[in-house]
């Protein structure tokens, strides 16, 4: 958190009036280990524990950092299950949307196109997962060797469509048994709801402050029963996304991420935590910013870092509605007799 705290203050990162701040915080964290954290020594990583790379993506979270430590975190884990040695730097992953296919041909070239791939323009490598004849194959590009459009998410960050055209990977392995395109999802989304859930901590923190703080009508804006039921709300889903997120996080750790252990159960806890940590993300940003009577869009305050970021993130690895109509399928496949033990086992 020290890093963060120093180096990636949101305040600080607001003023900045250009992008140096982010290569020192990137070679800081790099430096640390925690940008491949999830890497085994062996293929030039810090060996750490999931638990503790689920913590750092909360931090970072509660930074709205924006470089990709969990894009890079992500792609480490990927590479490694496929005994990939893992390069320096900053990393990215296709596909990031469910529907999205990648082909190898026999010949190992591989097709297609990843549509909204975060920092695709920024990282020096892409980790992939490509559909092949013999089975699942995890592939490392360089960058440079695919077209990667031009684009933004709501909070600004890079992001475009990667589209890779007969492109040959500088090393290419077979998945593990049981990892395919929705276990990446699946981490994907657990992910995405730990950073969301680390920034509602940090928009609570913000909106509670400046309640305390606004005077109007003689006294602090906190003192008015409509904005503590407000913020009370706020809280609410700042604890509902912490709870499911942690215990999405929880679950995946302890099966070490083993993708042929992803069993129901665990769709279960991911599934739970995508879905209520994107409904937390946009009560809680239409909350703070109502909280904050607005001025939070404004470039100067650093509450739109937080918000529309969340915001942006629930689009990726696949959107709540999504998740909840397969959840939904899943539950409903199983009959109504094994709805209460699915529910009651977790």
């Amino acid at each position: 958190m020290r890093i963060f705290s120093d180096l990636g203050d949101p305040q600080t990162v607001n003023r900045a009036r250009d992008e140096t701040w982010r290569r020192t915080l990137w070679s800081n964290l790099a430096d640390a280990g925690l940008t491949l954290a999830w890497v085994p020594d062996a293929l030039g990583g810090a060996g750490a524990d999931l638990a503790d790379g689920f913590e750092v993506i909360g931090i970072s979270g509660r930074y709205a950092s924006p470089v990709p430590v969990a894009e890079t975190l992500l792609a480490g884990w990927l590479l490694s299950r496929a005994r990939i040695s893992v390069p320096a730097g900053m990393l990215t992953v296709s596909p990031f949307r469910p529907r999205d296919t990648l082909l190898m041909s026999a010949d190992g070239k591989v097709s297609g196109r990843a549509r909204g791939i975060p920092f695709g323009r920024e990282t020096g490598h892409v980790a992939v997962l490509a559909d092949a004849p013999g089975g699942a194959r995890v592939c490392l590009f360089e960058a440079k060797s695919c077209r990667v459009g031009e684009g933004k998410t709501l909070a600004g960050d890079p992001m475009g469509d990667v589209t890779f055209e007969n492109a040959t990977p500088i090393a290419s392995a077979a998945a593990p048994e049981g990892l395919d395109r929705s276990k990446l999802m699946m981490m994907g989304a657990a992910i995405r709801a730990v950073e969301t859930a680390g920034a509602l901590q940090t928009v609570l923190r913000l909106s509670t402050e400046y309640a305390n703080e606004r005077v109007a009508f003689g006294k602090p804006i906190g003192k008015f029963q409509a904005v503590q039921h407000n913020l009370a709300r706020l809280a609410g889903e700042a604890s509902a996304a912490m709870a499911a997120a942690g215990s999405a996080a929880e679950a995946i750790a302890s099966i070490e991420a083993d993708p042929a252990r992803f069993d129901d159960g665990i769709f279960l806890e991911v599934a739970s935590a995508r879905i209520r940590s994107a409904e937390a993300a946009t009560e809680g940003a239409a909350i703070a910013h109502q909280v904050f009577g607005a001025i939070g869009f404004t470039k100067e305050h650093i509450l739109h870092r937080f918000t529309m970021r969340m915001l942006s993130w629930r689009d990726d690895f696949g959107n709540e509605s999504r998740w909840a109509l397969d959840l939904g399928n899943r539950i409903a496949a199983k009959g109504a007799d094994e709805f209460w033990p699915t529910v009651s086992a977790r």
